[in-house]
């Protein structure tokens, strides 16, 4: 089969490789998927740079991208015959394994490959995954959030774009940062009640006015100790933040704690690849509640071809696209520039 690997660590043009393996056969409980959209995430492309000085190769030889979509095409022992044919969305394809959705094929336990509605696309569901968990675990850890306020930082990125989408789909009111023109397009066009340019404006005077002086529930967090002041400043008393993420890998946030403690603020730390798996399963329930609802539409920077892979990666990491970049595997998937 046609795949995407690399046998160590650096730069996208200098350690990615295109070309032929073996395919993969499922073990017990698992599946093998026919990937027909691979989708890239920030993690991917860390792992495969070294991020953080972690130069070290975890296994000889690695197919990346823990998401994707496809159809499963074998069931191993243990796994109902009745899911061969199924259309799925792929969750944590990579996760302490050698081999990812970067593929023709890939082999994953039964319940990481999730079933794909039937209005919903493949290139939706390998938007999936990582984004769209992480932003429900962040959302719902404590329970519903229906009339509340939530303010995610970033809706630009993919995962405020996630949370956004959630957060209306379970009735909550959503205000958002970003940094960036075209992203105040995309977080509107995600549903957000407020949009306010982190650069150009007064976030919290935005969000007070907004909020009538009442100030946010809750906290979507991207850059925890960057922002800790303004959510500090922006939230209710008892408010949450859920943040799962802070900027550099050796970023050391210091906060003052009897401030924080006289607000009662609750402090979630949210990682996708450690959540229990009772979270993992209502994510998926709960996302493909919302793709049959019609109220999840993530946004698509770019698809590219498996063999444009390197470019897909430098896109990934540049900073400068809008929207889920993913990987066409299967021909019949369509391209976009």
């Amino acid at each position: 089969m046609k795949a995407l690997w690399y046998e160590r660590k650096g730069p996208a043009a200098a350690v990615l490789t295109h070309g032929d393996v073996p395919d993969p056969e499922p073990g017990p409980g698992e599946v093998r998927v026919e990937v027909h959209v691979s989708g890239i995430n920030p993690t991917d492309t860390k792992a495969r740079g070294g991020w953080g000085g972690n130069v070290e190769m975890p296994f000889a030889r690695v197919i990346p991208h823990q998401d994707g979509s496809g159809v499963i095409d074998r069931a191993g022992a243990g796994v109902p015959p009745s899911r061969v044919g199924e259309r799925v969305w792929i969750y944590e394809a990579q996760l302490g394994r050698a081999f990812g959705t970067a593929a023709e094929h890939v082999c994953v336990p039964s319940e990481n490959a999730v079933r794909l509605p039937d209005g919903a696309s493949f290139e939706t569901g390998a938007c999936l995954g990582v984004p769209a968990m992480t932003a429900h675990r962040c959302l719902f850890q404590d329970g519903g959030i229906q009339g509340q306020t939530v303010l995610v930082a970033g809706g630009g990125g993919a995962v405020g774009h996630a949370a956004i989408l959630l957060a209306k789909w379970a009735g909550a009111r959503v205000v958002t940062s970003v940094s960036r023109a075209e992203q105040e397009q995309s977080a509107r066009d995600a549903g957000a009640d407020l949009v306010v340019n982190r650069k150009t404006e007064d976030v919290a005077a935005r969000i007070k006015d907004f909020t009538r002086g009442a100030g946010v529930d809750r906290v979507v967090e991207v850059s925890f100790e960057a922002n800790l002041d303004l959510n500090r400043a922006v939230l209710k008393p008892n408010g949450v933040i859920s943040t799962y993420a802070s900027g550099t890998p050796d970023s050391t946030p210091r906060f003052p704690f009897s401030p924080v403690m006289r607000q009662g603020l609750t402090m979630h730390f949210v990682l996708v690849y450690v959540m229990p798996r009772e979270a993992h399963w209502a994510a998926a329930r709960e996302v493909n509640a919302a793709l049959d609802a019609g109220c999840y539409r993530p946004r698509v920077a770019r698809v590219f071809r498996l063999d444009e892979a390197v470019a897909a990666h430098e896109a990934q990491e540049s900073g400068k696209t809008v929207g889920k970049i993913l990987i066409a595997v299967q021909p019949s998937v369509p391209v976009a520039p």
